[in-house]
């Protein structure tokens, strides 16, 4: 299953113009800010998805019967450049376990380059919800990469992939690499072009370098 978030009409598609637009990027704290509200409105539509169950809640003046996510959540990004986007889903998600990865294109002399692994850190997900996002889907395979890592800690109750800006490339990359069961893909929006290099068009650069700033 796959949503695409941007077909329909929202202020979702505000943000995502503004992340989009090289003149508002240049202000990283609204670019930040913007990927962070965006998490937010990944969040409310990925709810929608959990389990409920009723909860007597006591006002001051009596008894009121709401319905309640019944939902272990595990909420996990890939760093640097997911981090606001996560915290937009933690925003709403507040009572989440949190599981970083930390990887990282590594280019070789031809131009080629492959995704370098370094380090997770991540609570135990076995029947847990796993809300996994990064901002960019691209080839897809640091997305691939972050999701065996992450099933190594327990086989999750269902898994929320959450991409900002996917290529057809990379959401078709994820069909074939990861056993799509009891997954689903929430994007954005989805461009058509993959460059040689695996950068998304027209995209919107690089995320990481335009919330936090150039890396060498």
């Amino acid at each position: 299953m796959v949503h695409i978030l941007a077909k329909g009409n929202s202020l979702l598609n505000q943000f995502i113009a503004e992340l989009r637009d090289k003149e508002i990027q240049k202000d990283s704290l609204r670019f930040r800010r913007n990927m962070e509200r965006i998490g937010e409105i990944f969040a409310y539509e990925i709810s929608k998805q959990f389990e409920y169950k009723q909860k007597k809640i006591t006002t001051p003046l009596g008894i009121s019967e709401m319905s309640l996510p019944d939902s272990k959540i595990v909420n996990a990004t890939i760093l640097r450049a997911g981090l606001p986007f996560h915290y937009g889903l933690l925003n709403y998600f507040d009572s989440a376990e949190n599981a970083f990865i930390s990887a990282h294109r590594k280019y070789h002399k031809d131009g080629s380059f492959t995704i370098q692994f370094e380090h997770l850190s991540s609570p135990d997900i076995e029947g847990k919800i796993l809300v996994l996002s990064d901002p960019m889907l691209a080839s897809g395979a640091s997305m691939e990469i972050a999701y065996k890592a992450l099933i190594e800690r327990g086989t999750p109750e269902h898994t929320h992939i959450a991409t900002i800006i996917a290529s057809n490339q990379g959401i078709n990359y994820v069909k074939k690499h990861i056993n799509m069961k009891n997954v689903t893909i929430w994007a954005g929006d989805v461009d058509d072009e993959l460059t040689s290099k695996s950068y998304i068009v027209p995209g919107l650069g690089d995320a990481g370098d335009l919330a936090f700033g150039s890396k060498m």
